[in-house]
């Protein structure tokens, strides 16, 4: 059976940026990632939206095969500047961006950047204290060790298994594969992250909110506050999920993404 999805590479003024497209019709969806994985985690919900929507999940610069940033200390508005670039390339019109973790932030960016955004869909928004801000800065990205022993594929395997709970084979294989893969710019698009404030993105963006999080996702504390500051949001929690809804219930996740895309469009006219 021939797969849904597609691979394809478009200019843009950071060198080349990679996504996976699924669909030929129906609402623009764009997925974003978390740090320092790529679109590899989004290929189940690409497949469960391809028959509903028009679907774009792209790899940041710097993560999956994209080209990296030129240089390291770049900020996340840097970062949503290039993959705005890619979305006009593109032609998405009226798209839903939906991001998990980093690719939340990206997300609010990306509603300022690109005109006639319908919406935007956060799953885990950093919405940090200065405090916790310095806390990741310092400690979440240490150097990966490596060896011809293997440290580094030890290393990977701890790191999963302590920051994702509930961990199955197939998870840790995709988030330890990817993170391996930029092993020695890991930190860049993370550090960028953490750098970032999206309180006042998020406030004075006049398209629809979704906050759609796993009931326990490490970033859910800040959704109260999210729901606060979007002018015209809701909460939906995925109930029982330790994090990363995405990998763990993509159909579900698929269909929450096509249930509001739907609405956006009603919302503004817009046949999908």
């Amino acid at each position: 059976m021939t797969d849904v999805l597609r691979r394809t590479y478009v200019d843009t003024s950071w060198g080349q940026v990679h996504a996976v497209t699924a669909g030929d019709g129906g609402p623009w969806i764009g997925l974003l990632h978390e740090s320092p994985l790529s679109s590899e985690v989004w290929l189940d919900v690409a497949r469960a939206l391809a028959g509903r929507a028009r679907v774009v999940a792209f790899d940041t610069p710097g993560y999956g095969a994209s080209a990296p940033p030129p240089r390291e200390g770049l900020e996340l508005g840097d970062y949503a500047a290039v993959i705005a670039e890619a979305c006009a390339a593109l032609e998405m019109e009226a798209p839903i961006f939906a991001g998990v973790h980093t690719g939340a932030a990206l997300a609010v960016e990306l509603a300022h950047l690109v005109p006639g955004t319908a919406g935007i869909v956060l799953s885990g928004i950093s919405l940090f204290s200065p405090e916790q801000r310095d806390e990741f800065i310092a400690g979440w990205t240490p150097p990966v060790p490596t060896d011809t022993e293997g440290a580094q594929f030890d290393w990977a395997v701890e790191r999963y298994r302590r920051i994702w709970p509930e961990l199955t084979p197939e998870l840790l294989h995709v988030a330890a594969m990817q993170l391996l893969r930029v092993k020695d710019r890991y930190h860049w698009g993370y550090q960028a992250a953490f750098r970032h404030d999206p309180r006042e993105l998020l406030r004075t963006a006049t398209c629809p909110v979704l906050l759609l999080d796993a009931e326990h996702d490490m970033l859910a504390f800040a959704d109260a506050e999210a729901l606060e500051l979007a002018q015209d949001g809701r909460l939906e929690i995925l109930p029982g999920l330790p994090g990363q809804p995405h990998l763990r219930v993509p159909e579900t996740y698929a269909d929450h993404l096509v249930a509001f895309a739907t609405e956006c469009a009603s919302s503004q006219k817009v046949t999908p």
